[in-house]
C-alpha cells in the first residue's frame, strides 16, 4: 500500500522537477543573451535566485543551457545574430591571418554561431612560452591585458594557461597561449564536456564563403 502511495505521488513530483529544471535553463539563456553573463555558473545562480527557486539540486547542464540559449538567439534576435557572427568572424579571420605565426585557431560562440553582444572572439594560439605573443604585440603597438585561464583536459586534468587579451575594429579577443606540446591536446569544451571544436584559418574563412 506504501509502496504504490511512493509511486503514484512520485510522478507529479518527477514533472515538477523537470518543469523547474527547463524553466532554469530558459532564464539563465535569457540572462546569457540580453545582459552579457559569459559564464555559465553565474547565469545559474541568477536564473535561480530571480526564479525564487530555493532548491539548487538537479539544476541544468552547461549543454542544456547552450541549447536554450541558441534558441532564445534565433527567436528573438536572428537576423542580428547571424550579422554580429559574421562581422566576428570577419575579425576573426583578420586576427588569425595577422597572428599566422602562432598557429591560431578559433573557439567558442564565435566559432559556433551564437554570439551576443558581449561575445568575445577566442583563439587558441602555440608559442614556446607566453613572452613571445605579448612581444608580438608590443612590437605592432597593440595594446593588450595579460590573464589567466583554467583549460580543462581529460581525465578530468585541468590546467592554467596564459591570455593576452585586446581590441581589434570594436571586438574584444582573447589568445589562450599553449605551448607547442599541449597545444596539439584538445582541451574539453565548457558546454559539453566533450573534445573542443577547433578551426584553422581556412576553415573559417570557408564559413565566411
Amino acid at each position: 500500500m506504501s509502496g504504490r502511495r511512493r509511486r503514484d505521488g512520485g510522478k507529479p513530483a518527477a514533472r515538477s522537477g523537470e518543469q523547474a529544471r527547463a524553466r532554469v535553463a530558459v532564464e539563465a539563456a535569457r540572462i546569457m543573451a540580453e545582459e552579457g553573463v559569459r559564464d555559465f555558473q553565474v547565469a545559474k545562480r541568477k536564473a535561480v535566485a530571480r526564479l525564487n527557486f530555493s532548491q539548487t539540486r538537479d539544476l541544468p547542464t552547461n549543454e542544456e543551457i547552450d541549447a536554450a540559449l541558441a534558441d532564445h538567439l534565433q527567436l528573438f534576435h536572428g537576423a542580428r545574430v547571424a550579422h554580429n557572427a559574421r562581422r566576428l568572424r570577419t575579425i576573426a579571420a583578420q586576427a588569425m591571418s595577422f597572428l599566422a605565426d602562432f598557429e591560431p585557431r578559433l573557439v567558442g560562440p564565435v566559432l559556433a554561431g551564437t554570439v551576443t553582444p558581449e561575445s568575445q572572439i577566442q583563439l587558441h594560439v602555440s608559442a614556446d612560452t607566453p613572452e613571445q605573443v605579448g612581444l608580438f604585440l608590443h612590437e605592432h603597438g597593440i595594446p593588450y591585458r595579460m590573464g589567466e585561464r583554467r583549460i580543462r583536459f581529460g581525465g578530468d586534468r585541468y590546467e592554467n594557461v596564459s591570455t593576452y587579451e585586446f581590441v581589434a575594429d570594436g571586438a574584444t579577443i582573447e589568445l589562450c597561449v599553449f605551448d607547442p606540446r599541449s597545444v596539439r591536446e584538445t582541451p574539453l569544451s565548457p558546454v559539453d564536456g566533450r573534445p573542443m571544436r577547433r578551426a584553422a584559418l581556412r576553415d573559417v574563412e570557408r564559413l565566411l564563403d
